[in-house]
């Protein structure tokens, strides 16, 4: 059973150059509330902002998959803190509670972004005043287990976003399920991220699809040593995700209005994958590294690479107080920091 799985997911990256819609490559720019693929928690951030199998007890995982929701997260309470680029700022809050009753954890979150205030022109540049827009999102979640070894999980987003005179809402829904072997200890997730529909959109008869992603991982963890790796899968559906730059490609097709470069089949096989690594040293420190190979294509200068595409992240875990930082670089000078501190309420009750 668990090689058949091994197989199948390792196997999807392969299978998904047969999709006829394969042949889109643009991830941004399509889709309405980009702003849901944030990394909402140093810990998300820290494995490469996709993950969807690591073994934690950690709640912020259950962002990235519902099925990641466990009891062992009931009365879990955490908050985030993000200074994300040009001044923007976002913040994000969620509580874990499993209901006995009922065999279920359930979860729920807030994320909230501000883009400070912006100067509003008219044509022909003249300061008609200023405006804030902002984006939010609410999520509700619900996780099982079947049997001994699967997880499920089903969350339920509405999404708002206000831009001056131009609003927006929706309805986004992701599906997760996650096959576990703490004998073996090692992981496998999968999740349907960002199914759903506009309720209203910005302008009118002007429908746009959500950022949709179909992700599949894997997570071991050694047997005698503290250290555990993580493979997984973004865009299993769509098998060319590379947005190739005129500027600096040479060779470029246009496609459905896109443009696009000839390339190696290697290297937009790997463009999929984000690889992370997390060490737990003693009893309270955790140290977490990961590599996105997409955002060093993507972001990092040409021959100025440095760390674009790494990140990496510390964690100092206590019974009663989690705290993680984590530092996310995109390009060589330009690096996210998150903050976030969790606290099990459970834990402070006498």
């Amino acid at each position: 059973m668990r090689k058949n799985i091994i197989a199948l997911l390792l196997a999807l990256p392969y299978l998904c150059c047969l999709i006829p819609s394969a042949n889109a490559q643009v991830l941004g720019g399509k889709h309405v509330f980009s702003f849901l693929d944030l990394p909402v928690a140093p810990h998300i951030a820290a494995l490469g902002s996709v993950n969807v199998s690591l073994q934690t007890n950690d709640i912020a995982l259950s962002s990235l998959n519902p099925a990641l929701l466990r009891p062992v997260m009931h009365q879990d309470l955490q908050v985030n803190y993000t200074n994300y680029f040009g001044g923007v700022k976002y913040g994000h809050a969620l509580y874990g509670h499993h209901a006995e009753k009922y065999q279920t954890t359930f979860g729920g979150s807030v994320q909230y972004i501000d883009y400070g205030m912006i100067t509003a022109t008219d044509a022909t540049g003249t300061i008609q005043g200023t405006f804030q827009p902002r984006d939010m999102a609410i999520q509700l979640t619900a996780s099982r287990r079947y049997l001994e070894r699967w997880y499920y999980g089903i969350s339920m987003q509405y999404v708002h976003s206000s831009y001056q005179q131009y609003r927006a809402s929706g309805l986004a829904f992701h599906v997760g399920l996650t096959y576990q072997d703490t004998a073996q200890h090692w992981q496998a997730g999968l999740v349907f991220r960002n199914m759903g529909v506009q309720l209203k959109t910005y302008t009118k008869d002007n429908q746009e699809p959500l950022p949709f992603d179909l992700q599949v991982g894997i997570s071991k963890r050694l047997n005698n040593v503290p250290l555990q790796f993580s493979a997984t899968i973004h865009h299993v559906h769509q098998f060319d995700v590379r947005y190739a730059d005129p500027d600096f490609q040479e060779g470029t097709i246009i496609s459905d209005g896109d443009t696009a470069t000839t390339g190696g089949t290697a290297d937009k096989i790997f463009r999929h994958f984000v690889l992370a690594a997390q060490w737990e040293i003693g009893r309270y420190i955790e140290l977490t590294a990961a590599y996105n190979h997409l955002r060093r294509q993507e972001l990092g200068l040409p021959q100025q690479k440095g760390m674009s595409g790494f990140s990496g992240g510390i964690g100092i875990i206590t019974r009663k107080l989690h705290l993680r930082y984590a530092r996310s670089w995109y390009q060589r000078s330009e690096a996210l920091n998150q903050l976030g501190v969790s606290m099990p309420l459970k834990e402070w009750k006498y």
